[in-house]
Protein backbone atom coordinates (compact mmCIF):
# COMPACT_ATOMS: atom_id res chain seq x y z
CA UNK A 1 0.00 0.00 0.00
CA UNK A 2 2.81 2.38 0.92
CA UNK A 3 4.53 1.81 -2.43
CA UNK A 4 1.25 2.44 -4.24
CA UNK A 5 0.72 5.74 -2.42
CA UNK A 6 4.28 6.84 -3.11
CA UNK A 7 3.85 5.93 -6.77
CA UNK A 8 0.63 7.92 -7.06
CA UNK A 9 2.18 10.92 -5.35
CA UNK A 10 5.20 10.83 -7.69
CA UNK A 11 2.97 10.44 -10.75
CA UNK A 12 0.96 13.42 -9.58
CA UNK A 13 4.13 15.47 -9.08
CA UNK A 14 5.37 14.65 -12.56
CA UNK A 15 1.99 15.53 -14.04
CA UNK A 16 1.79 18.87 -12.25
CA UNK A 17 5.39 19.70 -13.15
CA UNK A 18 4.57 18.99 -16.78
CA UNK A 19 1.57 21.30 -16.66
CA UNK A 20 3.62 24.07 -15.05
CA UNK A 21 6.63 23.72 -17.35
CA UNK A 22 7.28 26.80 -19.45
CA UNK A 23 7.37 25.99 -23.20
CA UNK A 24 10.67 26.65 -24.96
CA UNK A 25 10.67 30.14 -26.45
CA UNK A 26 12.57 30.58 -29.70
CA UNK A 27 14.74 33.67 -29.44
CA UNK A 28 17.51 35.45 -31.29
CA UNK A 29 20.03 37.64 -29.49
CA UNK A 30 22.46 40.19 -30.90
CA UNK A 31 25.11 41.66 -28.61
CA UNK A 32 27.39 44.20 -30.25
CA UNK A 33 28.41 47.85 -30.36
CA UNK A 34 27.60 48.39 -26.70
CA UNK A 35 24.03 47.16 -26.95
CA UNK A 36 21.95 44.01 -26.93
CA UNK A 37 18.67 42.99 -28.54
CA UNK A 38 16.53 39.92 -27.92
CA UNK A 39 13.88 39.26 -30.57
CA UNK A 40 11.69 36.55 -32.02
CA UNK A 41 12.92 34.80 -35.17
CA UNK A 42 10.29 36.69 -37.19
CA UNK A 43 11.51 40.06 -35.94
CA UNK A 44 15.13 39.09 -36.51
CA UNK A 45 14.52 37.96 -40.07
CA UNK A 46 12.84 41.29 -40.84
CA UNK A 47 15.80 43.17 -39.37
CA UNK A 48 18.03 41.03 -41.59
CA UNK A 49 16.08 42.02 -44.70
CA UNK A 50 16.33 45.71 -43.82
CA UNK A 51 20.07 45.39 -43.27
CA UNK A 52 20.61 43.34 -46.43
CA UNK A 53 19.02 46.11 -48.51
CA UNK A 54 21.28 48.68 -46.85
CA UNK A 55 24.38 46.55 -47.47
CA UNK A 56 23.61 45.88 -51.13
CA UNK A 57 23.12 49.63 -51.66
CA UNK A 58 26.52 50.31 -50.12
CA UNK A 59 25.04 52.32 -47.25
CA UNK A 60 26.81 52.69 -43.90
CA UNK A 61 25.89 50.67 -40.82
CA UNK A 62 24.32 53.85 -39.42
CA UNK A 63 21.67 53.70 -42.15
CA UNK A 64 20.70 50.18 -41.11
CA UNK A 65 20.61 51.27 -37.46
CA UNK A 66 18.22 54.13 -38.22
CA UNK A 67 15.96 51.91 -40.33
CA UNK A 68 15.84 49.09 -37.77
CA UNK A 69 15.08 51.51 -34.91
CA UNK A 70 12.30 53.03 -36.99
CA UNK A 71 10.75 49.65 -37.76
CA UNK A 72 11.03 48.64 -34.11
CA UNK A 73 8.97 51.68 -33.16
CA UNK A 74 6.48 51.55 -36.02
CA UNK A 75 5.71 47.82 -36.16
CA UNK A 76 7.89 46.04 -33.58
CA UNK A 77 9.69 44.64 -36.63
CA UNK A 78 6.60 42.82 -37.86
CA UNK A 79 5.25 43.05 -41.39
CA UNK A 80 1.79 44.27 -40.38
CA UNK A 81 -1.18 44.24 -42.74
CA UNK A 82 -2.90 46.93 -40.68
CA UNK A 83 -2.17 50.22 -38.92
CA UNK A 84 -3.29 53.78 -38.46
CA UNK A 85 -5.56 54.65 -41.39
CA UNK A 86 -3.93 53.01 -44.43
CA UNK A 87 -0.53 52.36 -42.83
CA UNK A 88 0.93 48.89 -43.43
CA UNK A 89 4.21 47.01 -43.33
CA UNK A 90 7.43 47.21 -41.35
CA UNK A 91 7.61 50.99 -41.42
CA UNK A 92 3.84 51.61 -41.41
CA UNK A 93 4.14 53.43 -44.71
CA UNK A 94 0.95 54.77 -46.28
CA UNK A 95 -0.08 54.30 -49.92
CA UNK A 96 -2.00 57.58 -49.68
CA UNK A 97 1.25 59.41 -48.93
CA UNK A 98 3.05 58.08 -51.98
CA UNK A 99 5.08 55.25 -50.46
CA UNK A 100 3.76 52.74 -53.00
CA UNK A 101 0.83 50.38 -53.34
CA UNK A 102 -0.23 48.28 -50.37
CA UNK A 103 1.17 45.17 -52.06
CA UNK A 104 4.52 46.88 -52.62
CA UNK A 105 4.79 48.16 -49.05
CA UNK A 106 4.03 44.68 -47.70
CA UNK A 107 7.18 43.45 -49.47
CA UNK A 108 9.94 44.05 -46.86
CA UNK A 109 12.56 44.50 -49.58
CA UNK A 110 10.53 47.19 -51.34
CA UNK A 111 9.56 48.89 -48.07
CA UNK A 112 13.19 48.99 -46.92
CA UNK A 113 14.29 50.40 -50.24
CA UNK A 114 11.60 53.09 -50.09
CA UNK A 115 12.76 54.05 -46.60
CA UNK A 116 16.39 54.32 -47.70
CA UNK A 117 15.40 56.35 -50.79
CA UNK A 118 14.20 59.08 -48.44
CA UNK A 119 16.84 58.58 -45.75
CA UNK A 120 19.79 59.26 -48.03
CA UNK A 121 18.28 62.64 -48.91
CA UNK A 122 18.29 63.73 -45.27
CA UNK A 123 21.23 66.07 -44.72
CA UNK A 124 23.90 64.73 -42.35
CA UNK A 125 21.86 61.64 -41.51
CA UNK A 126 25.00 59.78 -40.44
CA UNK A 127 25.88 62.25 -37.70
CA UNK A 128 22.60 63.80 -36.56
CA UNK A 129 20.60 62.28 -33.65
CA UNK A 130 18.80 59.15 -34.78
CA UNK A 131 15.38 60.32 -33.65
CA UNK A 132 15.68 63.56 -35.67
CA UNK A 133 16.59 61.70 -38.83
CA UNK A 134 13.93 59.01 -38.42
CA UNK A 135 11.31 61.68 -37.82
CA UNK A 136 12.31 63.55 -40.95
CA UNK A 137 11.75 60.37 -42.95
CA UNK A 138 8.58 59.20 -41.22
CA UNK A 139 6.78 62.38 -40.04
CA UNK A 140 5.47 60.53 -37.01
CA UNK A 141 3.06 61.84 -34.37
CA UNK A 142 5.61 60.65 -31.79
CA UNK A 143 8.88 62.21 -32.97
CA UNK A 144 11.02 61.30 -29.96
CA UNK A 145 9.97 57.65 -29.68
CA UNK A 146 12.63 56.28 -32.03
CA UNK A 147 15.49 57.03 -29.62
CA UNK A 148 14.40 54.33 -27.17
CA UNK A 149 15.35 51.64 -29.71
CA UNK A 150 18.77 52.96 -30.69
CA UNK A 151 20.96 50.64 -28.58
CA UNK A 152 19.11 47.53 -29.76
CA UNK A 153 19.17 48.72 -33.37
CA UNK A 154 22.92 49.38 -33.19
CA UNK A 155 23.55 45.85 -31.93
CA UNK A 156 21.43 44.32 -34.69
CA UNK A 157 22.94 46.48 -37.42
CA UNK A 158 26.50 45.73 -36.32
CA UNK A 159 25.81 41.99 -36.31
CA UNK A 160 23.81 41.88 -39.53
CA UNK A 161 26.17 44.05 -41.58
CA UNK A 162 29.03 41.75 -40.60
CA UNK A 163 30.89 44.51 -38.79
CA UNK A 164 30.65 42.53 -35.54
CA UNK A 165 31.25 38.85 -36.41
CA UNK A 166 29.60 36.02 -34.48
CA UNK A 167 27.39 38.35 -32.42
CA UNK A 168 23.97 37.14 -33.58
CA UNK A 169 22.73 33.74 -32.40
CA UNK A 170 19.31 32.10 -32.47
CA UNK A 171 18.04 29.44 -30.05
CA UNK A 172 15.52 27.48 -32.11
CA UNK A 173 13.43 24.34 -32.00
CA UNK A 174 14.13 21.57 -34.51
CA UNK A 175 12.73 22.43 -37.96
CA UNK A 176 9.00 21.78 -38.28
CA UNK A 177 9.61 20.71 -41.88
CA UNK A 178 12.67 20.14 -44.06
CA UNK A 179 14.30 23.18 -45.58
CA UNK A 180 15.23 23.39 -49.25
CA UNK A 181 18.32 24.80 -50.88
CA UNK A 182 16.11 26.29 -53.61
CA UNK A 183 14.25 28.42 -51.07
CA UNK A 184 17.53 29.68 -49.59
CA UNK A 185 18.95 30.56 -53.01
CA UNK A 186 15.76 32.45 -53.93
CA UNK A 187 15.57 34.39 -50.64
CA UNK A 188 19.29 35.17 -50.69
CA UNK A 189 19.04 36.64 -54.18
CA UNK A 190 15.90 38.64 -53.36
CA UNK A 191 17.36 40.15 -50.21
CA UNK A 192 21.08 40.49 -50.89
CA UNK A 193 21.35 40.15 -54.70
CA UNK A 194 24.07 37.54 -54.13
CA UNK A 195 24.16 34.19 -55.89
CA UNK A 196 24.15 30.98 -53.91
CA UNK A 197 25.13 27.60 -55.35
CA UNK A 198 23.20 24.58 -54.13
CA UNK A 199 24.74 21.13 -53.77
CA UNK A 200 24.46 18.21 -51.37
CA UNK A 201 21.91 19.82 -49.03
CA UNK A 202 23.81 23.09 -48.66
CA UNK A 203 24.14 26.48 -50.31
CA UNK A 204 27.57 28.01 -50.77
CA UNK A 205 28.20 31.71 -51.27
CA UNK A 206 31.49 33.21 -52.42
CA UNK A 207 32.20 36.10 -50.07
CA UNK A 208 34.89 37.30 -47.69
CA UNK A 209 35.36 39.64 -44.76
CA UNK A 210 32.37 41.64 -43.55
CA UNK A 211 30.31 40.56 -46.56
CA UNK A 212 30.72 36.91 -45.63
CA UNK A 213 29.71 37.61 -42.04
CA UNK A 214 26.73 39.64 -43.24
CA UNK A 215 25.54 36.68 -45.31
CA UNK A 216 26.17 34.30 -42.41
CA UNK A 217 24.19 36.48 -40.00
CA UNK A 218 21.40 36.77 -42.57
CA UNK A 219 21.27 32.97 -42.72
CA UNK A 220 21.10 32.60 -38.93
CA UNK A 221 18.33 35.21 -38.83
CA UNK A 222 16.38 33.21 -41.43
CA UNK A 223 17.15 29.78 -39.97
CA UNK A 224 13.68 29.36 -38.49
CA UNK A 225 11.80 30.29 -41.67
CA UNK A 226 14.07 28.41 -44.09
CA UNK A 227 14.86 25.25 -42.12
CA UNK A 228 18.55 26.09 -41.87
CA UNK A 229 20.50 23.80 -39.55
CA UNK A 230 24.05 25.14 -39.77
CA UNK A 231 26.01 28.13 -41.06
CA UNK A 232 29.77 27.98 -41.58
CA UNK A 233 31.91 31.06 -42.20
CA UNK A 234 35.58 31.94 -41.66
CA UNK A 235 36.65 30.02 -38.53
CA UNK A 236 33.20 29.76 -36.94
CA UNK A 237 30.12 27.57 -37.27
CA UNK A 238 26.61 28.20 -35.96
CA UNK A 239 24.46 25.12 -35.51
CA UNK A 240 20.77 24.93 -34.78
CA UNK A 241 21.43 22.16 -32.28
CA UNK A 242 23.81 24.28 -30.19
CA UNK A 243 22.16 27.64 -30.89
CA UNK A 244 25.48 29.45 -30.79
CA UNK A 245 28.74 30.06 -32.66
CA UNK A 246 31.71 27.79 -32.02
CA UNK A 247 35.26 27.99 -33.35
CA UNK A 248 35.95 25.53 -36.18
CA UNK A 249 38.67 25.11 -38.85
CA UNK A 250 39.01 28.00 -41.31
CA UNK A 251 36.55 27.94 -44.20
CA UNK A 252 36.36 29.98 -47.39
CA UNK A 253 33.07 31.70 -48.19
CA UNK A 254 29.79 30.84 -46.49
CA UNK A 255 28.08 27.45 -46.36
CA UNK A 256 24.42 27.26 -45.34
CA UNK A 257 23.07 23.79 -44.57
CA UNK A 258 19.43 22.74 -44.41
CA UNK A 259 17.54 19.96 -42.65
CA UNK A 260 17.28 16.63 -44.45
CA UNK A 261 14.00 15.61 -46.01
Amino acid sequence: MTLLVVGLVYAGYVGVRGLLAVPHSETCVATADGGSAELTPEQTSNAAVITAVAVRRGLPTRAATIAIATAMQESKLRNLRFGDRDSVGLFQQRPSQGWGTEAQILDPVYASGAFFDVLVKVKDYETRPLTEVAQQVQRSAYPTAYARHEAEARALAAALTGMAPATLSCDLDPPAKPGTTAAIVTALAAHTELTGRAADGAVSVEAAGATAWSVASWAVAHADALGITAVRVADHTWSREDGTWIVTPAHAGVTISVSAA
